[in-house]
């Protein structure tokens, strides 16, 4: 099978499922596992570079006002690729192609790929995700295996912390303007032996006031920003201490975001574990995907 992805979860679903070799295409923002990086790029972003996050969301905002899509497609490498497979997301559009914007770009070119488009809300909905990519490509087999291997490493997160008592934990996936994590974040978060704060689990990602923030009086504090890995939140979260709204915050920690937070994928189980060690700490480093700041 041929597959193209325009997601970096779904790539990392299909490598796990060990079709590595069948995947010719990739969005620009796939870029793991390694091999990934080699591949050919298939998509492209329509937002500048360099920007601060206030100017990342007025332009965001600004292009979804107006319907202009926020990414690129390379029709004619993706005709050259003939694949039989695309895979592809309606769950948000400022994270990548819609599936809809797939499907008129390839009656354009004449391509006859079926798009599968992944759009999970929910904790299981991630991992039920490997399921969906194994009936497209005949891996159910191995899509199992690796669906029942990912829930077990959630449950033993689950019993580790079920004792603990529970800090009410905020989430932030954005810095200017604040927003909340949702979709499967406050899952992550209550696996991980928090009480999410200002979000619902299985809806949408939200901005929040200053005001309603200072008055949740969470304990702890999670700052993973969409699209940035753990340099960049480490770097975004000086304005965030510095925030008198937070400053009664007893634990402020920086996450990857990237990798194991935004990214609807397998290492979404790996934020979990993460999560684990920084709410309830059973070694003095946790891992390299966090950083206690306060």
């Amino acid at each position: 099978m041929r597959i193209v992805s325009l997601l970096p979860s779904a790539t990392e679903i299909v490598f796990a499922l060990g079709l590595g070799d069948d995947l010719l295409g990739v969005s620009f923002e796939c870029d793991f596992p390694p091999a990934a990086r080699g591949l050919p790029s298939v998509s492209g972003t329509a937002l500048g570079a360099a920007l601060t996050p206030a100017e990342i969301d007025a332009e965001v905002t600004a292009s979804v006002q107006a319907g202009a899509s926020l990414y690129t497609l390379d029709s004619a490498l993706i005709r050259e690729l003939a694949p039989d497979l695309i895979v592809a997301q309606d769950l948000c559009h400022v994270c990548a192609v819609p599936a809809g914007a797939v499907d008129a770009a390839l009656d354009v070119i004449g391509c006859r790929a079926k798009v599968l488009s992944l759009d999970p809300h929910t904790l299981d909905e991630v991992v039920a995700c490997v399921g969906e990519v194994g009936a497209a490509t005949g891996t159910t087999a191995r899509a199992a295996v690796v669906m029942d291997e990912l829930r077990e490493r959630i449950d033993v997160v689950c019993r580790r912390v079920a004792p603990r008592a529970r800090p009410r934990v905020l989430v932030l996936e954005w810095s200017d303007p604040p927003f909340s994590a949702g979709h499967w974040v406050p899952e992550m978060v209550v696996a991980a032996g928090g009480e999410p704060v200002l979000a619902h689990a299985g809806a949408r990602s939200r901005p929040l006031d200053w005001r309603s923030i200072e008055a949740a009086e969470a304990d702890a504090v999670v700052f993973m920003p969409c699209g940035f890995g753990l340099a960049d939140a480490v770097d975004q979260a000086g304005a965030l201490l510095g925030r008198s709204e937070l400053c009664g915050v007893e634990r402020f920690f920086a996450v990857d975001g990237n990798a194991y937070f935004s990214r609807p994928g397998p290492r979404v189980v790996d934020g979990v574990e993460l999560l684990g060690e920084l709410l309830h700490p059973t070694s003095g480093d946790p891992t390299a995907g966090g950083r206690r700041l306060r």
